[in-house]
């Protein structure tokens, strides 16, 4: 479905909550902190305990940077990275059942997402891993816990998609204590369960390109689903009328710059929306949309065009729409 939307709004597409939530009083308490160089925050009902939940909320963003995060050289990551041979190597649980959704995702969107991206990211500035090329999500191999390369230089970047296993394993936490309605961020991208306490759904904008940080171009229903966004200005930039950003298309090994201003996805999982959101970004919105319609995902891409910012959207993001 394509709508066509003169504007002359230009920038990153993004998340915003703090507009479209009210001041809600003693009917929420609200805790966050700091993730992953950005920031996570959850709303909730007034009588969960707060403190008991921040604090584990706070363990699961320790645990999650000092497996995955490429920064850290001492990350297990980083040391799956380190090893430069074509042995098999175990890997904790958590962070193989991201090695393994992010291979699907991978196989999925035909290497649009792909897991070994990290030197290119990191040639453009955008990531620490080094390296002359990347070596194809089809050399690594995961099973039964344990991960190989068959090419031994090859390296793991989760960077794309370890905020949104974040994000779910927050949600996990807050099940665990029949916490039954919710709100969670982590830098941007949102998981919501339950309602709101005036009794109707989540209702989350996602924010116009550039058009102020109280403009949305959609605002959306959410309830047991993930929504992520992907954008081409979210550290980018544009030069000679070009856009460009730290979303790497693997199969071009250049930053992508295909027209698509940004993307969001909605999923069951924030895991799937976080890697999805990206993927799209680097298939565009004809490939995108086409995928998205096959495998009934949820997708809105807002596209650059002379007159201004285009929607293309599938069927399924259509049930979500509020405005």
């Amino acid at each position: 479905m394509i709508l066509n939307r003169r504007s002359l709004i230009s920038g990153a597409g993004s998340i915003l909550l703090s507009g479209v939530l009210p001041s809600w009083g003693a009917e929420t308490k609200i805790i966050g902190g700091s993730a992953f160089g950005s920031w996570w925050r959850a709303v909730l009902p007034s009588q969960v305990d707060t403190l008991e939940i921040k604090v584990a909320i706070e363990a699961v963003v320790a645990l999650v940077d000092n497996a995955m995060s490429p920064f850290k050289k001492t990350s297990e990551i980083s040391r799956l990275n380190d090893a430069i041979d074509t042995d098999w190597h175990s890997v904790s649980p958590k962070t193989g059942i991201v090695i393994s959704e992010s291979l699907r995702i991978a196989q999925l969107t035909n290497g649009a997402f792909d897991p070994t991206v990290g030197p290119l990211v990191g040639r453009f500035g955008f990531g620490p891993i080094t390296g002359s090329s990347i070596a194809g999500y089809q050399n690594i191999q995961f099973a039964k816990g344990k991960l190989r390369k068959t090419i031994p230089q090859a390296s793991l970047d989760l960077c794309g998609i370890a905020k949104g296993h974040a994000l779910d394993r927050m949600g996990d936490i807050l099940s665990a204590r029949n916490v039954t309605s919710y709100l969670l961020e982590v830098g941007g991208e949102v998981l919501a369960r339950g309602y709101h306490p005036q009794g109707r759904q989540w209702q989350i904008g996602i924010q116009t390109i550039s058009g102020g940080m109280s403009a949305f171009q959609r605002i959306v229903n959410l309830d047991g689903v993930a929504l992520a966004t992907s954008g081409d200005t979210v550290n980018g930039g544009q030069e000679g009328g070009i856009y460009f950003n730290h979303i790497i298309d693997p199969q071009a090994q250049l930053p992508v710059s295909n027209g698509v201003a940004s993307v969001s996805v909605i999923c069951e999982t924030a895991m799937q929306a976080d890697a999805l959101a990206t993927a799209f970004m680097v298939m565009g919105s004809k490939a995108g949309l086409a995928l998205a319609e096959q495998e009934g995902i949820a997708v809105l891409f807002l596209i650059r065009e002379p007159s201004g910012i285009s929607e293309v959207m599938s069927d399924q993001f259509l049930q979500y729409i509020v405005v």
